[in-house]
């Protein structure tokens, strides 16, 4: 569990917030909601296109820690803290309103069960820079 495979983990899950925030950046045209024949309401697809905007930005910022992910820890906490407070968010609408498709349950277990597991694999890997 070291800086090398923590680095590789981290830019390979940065893909999906850069990938899934370009395909967001859609509105209500990405694949996802289009085939839900959701209506073009603006202010849905203003904030669907904000969110994936934000959402690619956490992906971008996620990859331009990977070279320094020692040293970056406010950033690394800041990022999975976002996500893990994505996943609350989840688990309430799946309380509230039902199960998603299952890919977003296995997303929200990502968000509140590694969140804090890479938050930890970071701070070890940190300590283990500065022996």
């Amino acid at each position: 569990m070291g800086k090398r495979p923590l680095q590789i983990v981290t830019a390979l899950l940065a893909l999906v917030p850069v990938l899934t925030g370009l395909i967001t950046m859609l509105g209500v045209h990405d694949p996802l909601y289009a085939s839900a024949d959701i209506p073009a309401l603006p202010v849905l697809d203003s904030n669907l296109r904000f969110f994936g905007g934000t959402w690619l930005g956490l992906g971008l910022a996620m990859l331009w820690l990977v070279p320094r992910i020692e040293s970056q820890t406010v950033l690394f906490r800041v990022i999975w803290g976002a996500i893990f407070l994505g996943g609350i968010g989840r688990l309430l609408s799946i309380l509230l309103v039902g199960a998603p498709p299952l890919p977003f349950i296995g997303f929200t277990a990502l968000e509140l069960i590694g969140a804090p597991l890479f938050v930890y694999w970071q701070h070890r890997v940190a300590i283990a820079s500065r022996q």
